[in-house]
């Protein structure tokens, strides 16, 4: 559960994020996509999703309302793209106080190789500035901080059905 989380810049446009999580793709696909599981490791430490809206369709909308430390507030919601469980889930994201322009296409790839999967998640933005707002922020100590709950709750899951990693 120690993976750590790998952050890559290949365009101006880009952030690519890695991990290696201890669990079938399925179960790591289900993670991302049903809301009684988001609920449970969406979010950095702190924070936690108050409402979980999924609608897993192509053109489908999904909208998440988090709640953090001092009564902080955050909404962010999109569009599904492409579904291809357990390998891949596309959908476009907006933040309704986003500080950037344009929606952001976001890329989940389930990896699976020896009932280990590893989830690289590529986020799109609309333009080279916007990126470099979002590198400024501590977007990868907060999702370093989410997928540590992930891998946990993987673990659990795991454990519980009986199935090995």
């Amino acid at each position: 559960m120690g993976d750590p989380l790998v952050v890559h810049t290949p365009g101006d446009r880009e952030i690519v994020l890695s991990r290696l999580f201890d669990a079938p793709a399925h179960l790591v696909f289900n993670a991302f996509t049903q809301p009684e599981l988001l609920v449970r490791w969406y979010g950095a430490r702190g924070w936690r999703l108050a409402e979980c809206d999924v609608d897993l369709r192509v053109g489908g909308r999904w909208r998440y309302v988090s709640l953090g430390p001092e009564g902080a507030r955050m909404v962010q919601a999109g569009v599904y793209r492409q579904i291809e469980p357990p390998h891949l889930l596309v959908c476009t994201e907006l933040f309704d106080d986003q500080s950037y322009p344009g929606e952001t296409l976001v890329s989940h790839e389930f990896t699976e190789l020896a009932g280990r999967t590893t989830v690289t998640t590529t986020l799109r933005y609309a333009t080279p500035e916007g990126r470099d707002i979002v590198l400024r922020y501590p977007m990868a100590r907060g999702v370093g901080q989410s997928f540590t709950r992930l891998a946990e709750l993987l673990h659990l899951t795991t454990t519980m059905r009986g199935e090995t990693p």
